[in-house]
């Protein structure tokens, strides 16, 4: 293999490259600052807390697309010990809901060299696909858009909160065959999401009448709900199993 024949692309926020006719790398990645235990925090959170949510959003991500995270790079700037290593345990127990060992599949590095002030992490995932398993390009008008979750960012977002989305509920939806595309919502908010998602297609969106309160221009902080679409059933008979808000959003259309 030569390096023309690695030639990445993006999708989303994502960058593919393909590494055969078979098969394909994902990668993803996310990052937060001034968040954490430090005194010039400005949303002041624990350590492990900052390492759940921060790799949530990469995993997320290389799940939604069909991919499955192979190795996760957690990046700190922060002194190993003591914030470093809480920050490492949330990122290693999110690593742990997937099955994945990361004493095998986690490296990264911390700031050694100057004292800190503020907290700063960011984490990449590298997943690895077979390209007929990638959901990507599969959507068609008259597909139905969900909302699984609730948009949350900041002091709002906590690990016990069920109006959240999580690394289960991804898979979830990727157990469901109908479901076409997932895509988790973060900082830009649900509409501008939904209408990217729409844009690839070269299609719009029939914003369903009367939708709940919801207020599609806010930031959904880690990764705190999913817009996913398909078959109207199919999402349906996922948002009855999730345990999370569920709400249809419209349709697409031409």
């Amino acid at each position: 293999m030569t390096s023309a024949t690695l030639s990445p692309r993006r999708y989303r926020d994502l960058t593919i490259l393909d590494l055969d006719e078979q098969r394909s790398l994902v990668i993803a990645c996310d990052s937060a600052g001034a968040i954490g235990p430090k005194e010039a925090d400005v949303v002041r959170v624990p350590g492990y807390i900052l390492g759940r949510f921060t790799a949530r959003v990469a995993l997320m991500e290389v799940l939604a697309i069909g991919a499955w995270p192979v190795c996760i790079v957690n990046t700190l700037c922060v002194e190993p010990e003591p914030a470093g290593a809480a920050i490492r345990e949330g990122v290693a127990d999110e690593i742990r809901e997937l099955g994945i060992d990361p004493e095998k599949a986690l490296t990264g590095s911390s700031e050694k060299n100057v004292p800190t002030s503020q907290s700063g992490i960011g984490v990449t995932v590298i997943g690895l696909a077979v390209k007929t398993s990638l959901l990507m390009g599969r959507l068609a008008a008259c597909d139905a858009l969900a909302l699984f979750g609730r948009p949350k960012v900041g002091a709002e977002v906590f690990l016990e909160d069920q109006e959240i989305v999580d690394l289960k509920t991804v898979r979830l939806l990727l157990a469901q065959p109908e479901v076409r595309e997932i895509v988790p919502v973060g900082s830009r908010g649900i509409l501008a999401e939904a209408q990217d998602l729409a844009a690839l297609y070269g299609l719009q969106i029939n914003w369903r009448q009367n939708l709940p309160e919801l207020d599609l221009h806010k930031s959904a902080g880690p990764a705190t709900c999913i817009l996913a679409a398909g078959d109207q059933a199919a999402l349906e008979t996922a948002g009855h199993r999730a345990g999370k808000p569920f709400c249809l959003l419209g349709t697409l259309a031409i």
